[in-house]
């Protein structure tokens, strides 16, 4: 009688499967508290931890080796999704002139190349930080839908206790995360997020959003002097 040669599957145990769900978790949660952590710390202990708790993520996933696809870095992405650049340039402006008709338009704080310029580059991090760190590992945890309202939630609490900002910052986080998912463009969304930003900014009075600032730095800004405000609109804790 022939053997019959049967085909052999690799066992995966449970304790196995829930270690990659474990690791995203630990993530998710140590990343996350890092960064509330910067946020609510005064401003020399910021400038000590704050660079450990933004580049650790940046370290965590370029240590994943991905493609310019996944980060959203290639420019055929970036050509797919250019009109959410005008898109966000016709709403910013349309927010102009309803401030304006309302009274509550006023100029920019510190409207320099280096403020702006600044607070640009750093809104194309913080999407770095929520599409490329948190997204896929909420992903993974979690379906897409709920990854998408999770990552809409956590982007707004990190501007906590800012009420205008966090209000603002829930919508689009939920709306660039699906906008990520969709087109997979790093640069647009980032750049968008500073136009809208900059217009919040203009268009929403200082005594709400105390130039933009959250943390800590929400609640110590009537302490600080006019003439010494922190620099806007870099949204820390300072």
């Amino acid at each position: 009688m022939a053997a019959t040669n049967a085909t052999s599957f690799p066992i995966i145990l449970p304790s196995e499967r829930l270690r990659p769900f474990r690791r995203d978790l630990a993530e998710l949660i140590i990343g996350f508290a890092m960064i509330l952590l910067v946020l609510w710390l005064p401003t020399r202990e910021q400038l000590v931890f704050g660079p450990i708790a933004l580049l650790a993520p940046l370290a965590l996933t370029l240590w994943r080796r991905p493609s310019r696809e996944e980060l959203g870095t290639s420019g055929r992405q970036f050509l797919r999704s250019l009109w959410i650049l005008p898109a966000s340039i016709a709403l910013a402006a349309v927010s102009a002139l309803l401030a304006q008709r309302f009274g509550t338009f006023h100029a920019l704080f510190q409207p320099d190349f280096e403020h702006v310029g600044g607070y640009v580059l750093w809104t194309i991090y913080q999407q770095f930080l929520l599409q490329d760190f948190f997204m896929p590992r909420l992903t993974r945890v979690l379906n897409q839908e709920s990854a998408i309202a999770l990552g809409g939630v956590l982007f707004a609490a990190a501007h906590l206790p800012n009420p205008t900002l966090t209000l603002a910052t829930l919508a689009w986080g939920v709306v660039s995360c699906w906008l990520f998912r969709r087109y997979r463009s790093l640069w647009v969304l980032g750049l968008a997020q500073g136009l809208l930003g900059l217009g919040f900014a203009i268009c929403v009075p200082n005594a709400m959003h105390h130039h933009m600032r959250v943390g800590l730095g929400y609640i110590r800004y009537h302490a600080v002097q006019a003439s010494q405000p922190a620099a806007l609109p870099i949204t820390t804790g300072r």
